[in-house]
Formats: C-alpha cells, structure tokens, sequence
C-alpha cells in the first residue's frame, strides 16, 4: 500500500473529469480510469482520504471482473498498455484502460437483505422502491428474493434517488430495462453465493452498465468494492441489528454520531475512524480474494 494517499491523480497532458471516488481520463476511443483514495458518504466527498483505499478498490473490481467472467469494459491494468503520460508510480494499482460506453443513466441496484434506505421505506410503507414486502421483516433481515431497485445517477453535488421499475423503464425504455434488472440480479446472485463461501454476506450492490457503439450493453465502473456495495461478516450477523461492516458504513456510522447536517461541508475523519476505514478495506480485500 502506498504511504501517501492520492487525494488527486495527476498526468501531464491530460485533464481528468472527477468523479467522487476516480479521475476519468478520455483518450478518445478509450478511457482511463483511476481509482483514488477519496471516500464519499452521503453524496459528499470527505476532506479526509483512505490511504490506499484506491488500490483495494481496483484489486477487487478485476478480481470480480475475472472471477464473473461477464461482458466488461476492462482491456488492461497494466500501465505499459497506457499512453506513457500514465506510466508513473503512483497510478500503479489504481489505474484501468477501459472501453468508452454510453453510459446508461440509471443506477442497478440489488438487493438481498434490508438495510439503509431501503430499511428506512420499509419502516414508512413495508415497501422497497415501491415493491411490497412481507410484515415483521427487521433491520438486516434476508428478503424472500432478492430485488431489483433502480436509482437515478445524481450529478455532482446532487443525491441519488430510488426510482420504481416503471421510471426506469421511461428513462431508458422497456427492452433496456429488462434486460438490465435481469443481467443485474443475476450477478448480484452469483456474487452472493460466492461471498457467501468466503464468510461473507453481500447485503446488495448497486452496478453500472454502459452501451457500445455497437449497442451491446457491458458492466461498467466499479464492481462489487466496498464502495458499491454492503458487505457483512456471515459468523456475526444477526436480524435485528445493524451488522459489523465490511464497507464504509463505518465511516457513515461515525458521521451519523456528529451534529453535521449533510447539507454543508463535511467533518475532517478522525486517525482512528481512518485506520479502522483502512483496515476494512483491508480485510474485505483478503477475505474475498484470499491476497492481501
């Protein structure tokens, strides 16, 4: 892991459009993509980074990448089948050659257990973006199938929202919709029954999905990191309660525990929330793939 965070990548030559979490480079036909070590929560980006969270991110979406063996963007993460510009030490580990898509503008979300906004429409309605769920479920508790909620993709400075099924289908139209829930769904299946080997419970994941010129829809962006998804430890969990966290729901927790209205800017992280953040990562990275 790299001692020095990277709040910002820098490559001479190029200007990089900055997301929450990764500098997107264009070369035109293809796209650079590196991860930094920024962490978001509630829609803002923290003052504070993770360091070598960035790292852990990238290692983890080409495992997933690898390991599911479905249509992606990915065509290297070797630095020396980028532009020279990108052969710098500190991208190593972070940065991925991508395929440009046009991306679809809805978030995929799956869902296997109840937790998180989903928790809080339940409590309100005993639905989930609209969907009915059965009485006396708890926080954490298993749904009786995994779900399909769709958000939509806020800009910068904007908060996702849950949209019904029938938004989406409006936003990108039936077929795409389809298809999308399904693809979604059975990913988030295949990644869970995998998880769940490793001792791990992937509560749900939100996945993005890009389209080709050639109108082929393939996985895009982040897959299955801590960052896009909730992952639980399987020997501690318990319905009832808000389970040990393998993603940044600690650092949420934390934030939660402040008098920060999120609606300004947010608290510098304290060196024992980062160190913990660090280590989470850490162990979600080795318990999942076996490598540290």
């Amino acid at each position: 892991m790299p001692a020095d965070p990277l709040l910002q990548s820098q490559v001479p030559g190029f200007t990089p459009r900055h997301g929450k979490v990764r500098d997107v480079y264009d070369l035109g036909d293809k796209l650079v993509i590196v991860a930094t070590d920024r962490i978001s929560a509630f829609d803002y980006i923290l003052p504070t980074p993770i360091p070598g969270k960035g790292a852990i991110l990238t290692a983890l979406t080409l495992f997933w990448l690898k390991q599911l063996n479905i249509p992606n963007h990915l065509i290297s993460a070797d630095l020396a089948q980028m532009p020279p510009a990108f052969q710098r030490d500190e991208l190593a580990g972070r940065a991925m050659l991508v395929k440009k898509t046009t991306v679809v503008p809805v978030e995929c979300v799956a869902r296997g257990y109840l937790a998180g906004s989903g928790w809080k429409e339940y409590q309100t309605h005993g639905t989930v973006c609209g969907i009915p769920l059965p009485p006396g479920l708890q926080l954490a508790s298993k749904l009786p199938e995994p779900i399909f909620t769709p958000a939509t993709k806020a800009e910068d400075g904007e908060h996702d929202e849950n949209i019904s099924f029938e938004q989406m289908v409006k936003a990108v139209g039936a077929e795409t919709a389809n298809e999308l829930k399904t693809r979604t769904l059975d990913v988030y299946r295949r990644a869970a029954e995998f998880a769940e080997k490793r001792g791990i419970i992937l509560a749900d994941t939100k996945f993005e999905w890009g389209r080709l010129p050639s109108g082929e829809i393939i996985l895009i962006d982040e897959v299955l990191t801590p960052d896009s998804s909730r992952y639980w430890p399987k020997d501690s969990y318990q319905p009832g309660a808000s389970p040990v966290s393998f993603d940044k729901q600690f650092v949420r927790d934390w934030l939660e525990t402040t008098d920060w209205d999120k609606s300004s800017p947010p608290p510098i992280l304290p060196e024992a929330v980062v160190t913990r953040s660090v280590a989470k990562y850490q162990e979600a990275l080795s318990r999942l793939t076996g490598k540290s």
